[in-house]
C-alpha cells in the first residue's frame, strides 16, 4: 500500500476502537458496527482492518454485495470454508449441512461430486470413501453411524455421537434444521475460539434490506444475519452499514452487544496529503479546500480535478457547493449544459449522451464525449456504461428548471423503448440485460408525467417475456419512491392514485408467482370498484387469486365471475380462464371445459401465454379424470404455445405437470423431472409450484419403494406449501403421504391423514373427485369412517365429468391399485 493510500484510509480513531473491542473479546457475542454514508470508504477500511489483525486470530469475510451471500445456505458454506482453511474443525455442523443438502435435493445422491465441503470436510470425505458404491442417503442418523469407522480420533467420534442436535436432527422442519445448522456452525467457532479468537467482517449490510417494503414488511431479510451473529461467542464482528444497526428494537440485549463507531471524514492531514500528491501545494489553498470538503473524498477529488482542468492554480472555496461550482466554471458552457442533462439519468452511455445533446442543440461529437467522461466523478461501468456520483448530480439538477427536468425524461423514456425493441433475443442469462430498458423507460415515464397506468403494466408484461422479473421488481421499487414524493394538486393526486395501482398490480402479481398468497391478499382488499379499467381489472384478479390459493374459494369465483362479466378489455380473457379454472377445482369439469373453448374464441393473437394456459388447464382436468394420454397431448400443446410466446413461467410449470403426470405413467422418469423442476422452480422462487414438484417426487418415490426418501421429500413439499398458504396443495400432498404410511403399515396415521385431507378440500370448497377417490381408498383398506362416508355423499353431486361416469369409475379404480391394496 502506498504512502497516499496509508494515509487516505487510515482513521487512527476507529483503528483504537477495533483494538479494544478485540482486547475485550470474551464468552458473549460482540459487534463492531461501522456506520458512514455510501463511498466513504468503510469497506477499504473493513480490509485494513483485516489487515491489522494478529495472526493469534482466524478471519473471514461476508461481503453481502454479492447476492448469493445474502442466502444463509451460501452464506455459511463460504464462511465455512474460509475459517476451516484455518484450522477449525467443522465435523458436526458439515454432516448436518450435508443434511440440510440432502433435503433440498433428495433426487441426489450423496458422493464427492454432489456433496459441499465433501473434499475440504475430514469427516465427510472419510464417510463418502467408506461407503464407496453403497448408496448413502443424508440421514443425520445415517451419517452419525458411519463415523463410527470413519473417524479414527475417538474423542471427535464420541462428541459427534453424543451431540444431542444432529440426534434430533431427522425430526426437524426444514425452517428448524436450518436454525440448527447455523447453530452448530456457531458452536464449531465458539469452540474453536478456546485456542484461538476469530473475527467475522460483514461488509454492505444495507445490501440485505435496502428500503423497508410497503405494507411494514422489513428488516425480515436479515433474520438469519442476525441468528448468527447473536450466536458468535467468543468472537467479534465488525459490520459495515450506512445507518446504525436498528436490532434493539427486535431485542434490548442487542444495545449491550453492538458497539456503533461512525466513520466520518478523511481526518485533516490525509485530506492535506491528498491534495499536496496531486499537485495542489499551495497551504492557504490546501487548507480552504480540505475544510470545504469536510473529509468527502468525492470533494477531494473534484477539487484535484479543477486543478488539472485549470492547468494551475485553484480559487478558494468556502463550502462543498463552492467547490463543484468552481469545478463547473472551469469546463465548457456546453459541457456544463450537457452534464447537467445526463444528470437526469441513470446511467448513460455514448448514445445516450447522443441523443440528450441532440435534442438540446449541444455537441455530440467523440471528443466531447471522451472528456466528460474522463472526469473522476463519473463512474465507469461495465460494456462502456457510466454513472455520475450522486453528490454531482444532485449539484448540476439544481439549475434545471422543473420544464426541462420533465422534457429530458421524455427523450429518455423515447430512448429506452427504442432500445427495448431493438434489443434480439438471447439467452436466458442475458434475459434480465435485456430487458432492463423497459425498467428504465418506466422510471422516465413517470417522471416525465407521460406515462399510463396501463403503459407501466404493459412494459412489465413485456419484461416478464424476457425473464426479467428482476427488471420488473425494480419497476415496482422505483414506482414506491415515486409515490412517496408528496401529490399537490389534483391532477397529481390523481396520477399517484393510477400510479400506486399498477405498482399494488404489479406487486400482487410477483407474489402470486411467489406462491406468497397472504402478501399478494394484503395489496389486494376487496372492492366494489368498476373493473372496465386494465389496472383495476387485474389489480381485481391478482385479489381473486390469492384468495383461492389460501381457500377461500367462493369468493375468489365471484371476483373471477364480476371480471369476465364487466371487462371488456385484454383482461378479460384471463378472468374467463380463472373462471374455468376454480369451476374445475370444484368439480364440474363439464362446464370448465365449455368455458375454456369460449375464452379460446376471443382471445387475441398476442395472446399465446392465456392460450398455453388454456390447454394447460383442460390437461389437468384429464388428469384429474385419469385419462392420461388426453392429459399427455394437452400438455404438449401447452408447451408449444408458451414456447412460441417465449414465456419461462409457463415453461417452468409444464415441467412440474409433467412430473406429477408421470408419477403415474413412468415413476422413475417422474423423479427426474420433478428434480428438474425443482431447478428451475428455485431459480423463480416460486414457493407453490416447488410444493408440487417435491410432492410430485414424493409420490413416485413411493411407487418406486424408496419410502425415505419419499417421507423427505413431502417434508420439503409441505415446509414450501406452507410457505405458500397453499391449503389445498398441502391438503393433495397430505392425500398421498397417506398411501406412503400405508405401504409402511402405519394405518392409523394414514387414516388420519385421509380424513384431514378430505376436511381441508371441503374446508376450500375444491376437489370433490379427490374426496370420492379418498373415501374409495378408505373403503378398500377398511380405513371408512362416518364422517369421510358423509363427505363423499356431500361431494358426490358436485361432480361433472367429461364422458362416461363408469369409464372414470374404473380409471379411478386402476390409480388407485397403484397405491393401495385391497383389504382382505
Amino acid at each position: 500500500m502506498s504512502g497516499l493510500q496509508r494515509q487516505f484510509f487510515n482513521r487512527e480513531g476507529l483503528l483504537a476502537i477495533y483494538d479494544e473491542e478485540l482486547a475485550a473479546v470474551a464468552g458473549g457475542p460482540r459487534v463492531l458496527n461501522v456506520v458512514g454514508v455510501g463511498g466513504i470508504g468503510k469497506s477499504r477500511l473493513l480490509q485494513q482492518l483485516r489487515a491489522r489483525t494478529p495472526d493469534t486470530c482466524r478471519t473471514a469475510r461476508l461481503d453481502l454485495q454479492l447476492p448469493a451471500l445474502r442466502q444463509q445456505e451460501d452464506a455459511l458454506a463460504v464462511l465455512r470454508t474460509e475459517y476451516g482453511a484455518q484450522g477449525v474443525k467443522f465435523d458436526r455442523f458439515d454432516i448436518a449441512y450435508a443434511v440440510l443438502w440432502q433435503r433440498v435435493h433428495p433426487q441426489l445422491q450423496m458422493d464427492r461430486r454432489n456433496t459441499p465441503f465433501a473434499e475440504e470436510s475430514e469427516v465427510l470425505s472419510k464417510i463418502l470413501d467408506d461407503a464407496m458404491g453403497l448408496p448413502v442417503f443424508g440421514t443425520a442418523a445415517g451419517l452419525v453411524r458411519l463415523t463410527k469407522r470413519s473417524i479414527s480420533n475417538r474423542q471427535r467420534r464420541q462428541r459427534i455421537e453424543a451431540d444431542q442436535t444432529l440426534q434430533e436432527l431427522d425430526g426437524l422442519t426444514n425452517a428448524e434444521l436450518g436454525h440448527a445448522v447455523t447453530y452448530l456452525f456457531a458452536e464449531e467457532l465458539r469452540e474453536s475460539a478456546r485456542d484461538r479468537p476469530y473475527v467475522l467482517f460483514v461488509d454492505a449490510y444495507e445490501a440485505m434490506v435496502p428500503t423497508p417494503l410497503p405494507g411494514g414488511r422489513s428488516f425480515a431479510s436479515d433474520a438469519w444475519v442476525r441468528d448468527l451473529l447473536g450466536q458468535l461467542h467468543g468472537g467479534l464482528t465488525v459490520l459495515a452499514s450506512r445507518e446504525p444497526l436498528p436490532w434493539a428494537a427486535y431485542d434490548p440485549e442487542w444495545a449491550r452487544v453492538i458497539r456503533r463507531a461512525p466513520l466520518g471524514g478523511l481526518p485533516m492531514d490525509a485530506r492535506l496529503d491528498l491534495l499536496a500528491q496531486a499537485g495542489i501545494v499551495e497551504i492557504p489553498r490546501q487548507r480552504s479546500i480540505a475544510e470545504a470538503s469536510a473529509g468527502v473524498p468525492f470533494y477531494l477529488h473534484l477539487a484535484v480535478d479543477t486543478h488539472v482542468q485549470n492547468g494551475g492554480p485553484v480559487e478558494d472555496a468556502g463550502t462543498s457547493e463552492e467547490i463543484v461550482q468552481r469545478f463547473l466554471q472551469h469546463v465548457a458552457p456546453d459541457e456544463v449544459r450537457i452534464l447537467e442533462l445526463l444528470s437526469i439519468a441513470r446511467t448513460f452511455d455514448l448514445d445516450v449522451f447522443r441523443a440528450v445533446g441532440r435534442t438540446f442543440d449541444l455537441p455530440t461529437n467523440l471528443l466531447t464525449w471522451e472528456s466528460l467522461t474522463a472526469y473522476s466523478f463519473a463512474y465507469p461501468l461495465s460494456q462502456g456504461w457510466y454513472r455520475l456520483h450522486q453528490l454531482m448530480i444532485a449539484a448540476l439538477q439544481r439549475h434545471l428548471s422543473e420544464a426541462v427536468n420533465r422534457q429530458v425524461h421524455a427523450v429518455l423514456r423515447q430512448h429506452w423503448e427504442g432500445l427495448a425493441d431493438r434489443v434480439g433475443t438471447g439467452t436466458e442469462e442475458a434475459g434480465v440485460a435485456r430487458s432492463s430498458p423497459l425498467r428504465e423507460a418506466v422510471y422516465h415515464g413517470v417522471h416525465a408525467g407521460d406515462l399510463a397506468p396501463e403503459e407501466i403494466l404493459g412494459h412489465a408484461d413485456r419484461a416478464l417475456g424476457m425473464s426479467g422479473r428482476q427488471a420488473v421488481d425494480g419497476m415496482v421499487k422505483d414506482l414506491r419512491d415515486h409515490l412517496a414524493r408528496p401529490a399537490g394538486t389534483a391532477r397529481e393526486r390523481s396520477r399517484h392514485e393510477g400510479i400506486r395501482n399498477a405498482a399494488d398490480c404489479l406487486e400482487a402479481e410477483a407474489r402470486l408467482e411467489l406462491g406468497d398468497a397472504a402478501g399478494a391478499t394484503a395489496l389486494t382488499p376487496v372492492r366494489d370498484a368498476p373493473v372496465r379499467s386494465l389496472v383495476a381489472a387485474r389489480l381485481a384478479l391478482a385479489g381473486a387469486n390469492a384468495r383461492r390459493i389460501a381457500g377461500e374459494s367462493t369468493l375468489a369465483a365471484q371476483i373471477f365471475e364480476r371480471v369476465w362479466e364487466g371487462h371488456e378489455g385484454e383482461a378479460r380473457a384471463f378472468a374467463g380462464f380463472c373462471l374455468a379454472d376454480i369451476r374445475m377445482w370444484q368439480g364440474d369439469f363439464a362446464a370448465a371445459f365449455g368455458l375454456a373453448e369460449r375464452v379460446e374464441g376471443i382471445c387475441a393473437a398476442g395472446q399465446g401465454v392465456i392460450r398455453g394456459d388454456l390447454k394447460r388447464l383442460m390437461h389437468l382436468g384429464h388428469r384429474f379424470l385419469m385419462d392420461f394420454a388426453s392429459a399427455e397431448a394437452l400438455l404438449s400443446q401447452a408447451e408449444a404455445e408458451y414456447r412460441a410466446a417465449g414465456t419461462v413461467i409457463g415453461l417452468a410449470n409444464v415441467r412440474t405437470n409433467r412430473a406429477e403426470l408421470l408419477v403415474f405413467t413412468d415413476p422413475e422418469a417422474a423423479v427426474a423431472e420433478a428434480a428438474a423442476a425443482l431447478e428451475i422452480q428455485r431459480d423463480l422462487g416460486a414457493q407453490h409450484e416447488i410444493g408440487k414438484a417435491y410432492t410430485a417426487m414424493a409420490v413416485a418415490q413411493t411407487r418406486l419403494g424408496r419410502l425415505d426418501r419419499a417421507e423427505q421429500s413431502f417434508r420439503n413439499a409441505n415446509t414450501a406449501l406452507d410457505l405458500a398458504g397453499y391449503r389445498s396443495g398441502r391438503a393433495r400432498a397430505d392425500m398421498f403421504r397417506a398411501f406412503m404410511h400405508l405401504r409402511r403399515g402405519e394405518r392409523a396415521r394414514a387414516g388420519e391423514l385421509l380424513l384431514h385431507a378430505a376436511r381441508e378440500f371441503e374446508a376450500c370448497e375444491v376437489y370433490p373427485s379427490l374426496i370420492l377417490a379418498i373415501h374409495r381408498a378408505a373403503e378398500r383398506t377398511g380405513l371408512d369412517d362416518p364422517e369421510l362416508t358423509a363427505m363423499a355423499d356431500r361431494a358426490r353431486p358436485a361432480v361433472r365429468p367429461l364422458g362416461d361416469p363408469e369409464a372414470v369409475r374404473r380409471r379411478t379404480e386402476d390409480v388407485l391399485s397403484m397405491f393401495v391394496e385391497v383389504n382382505e
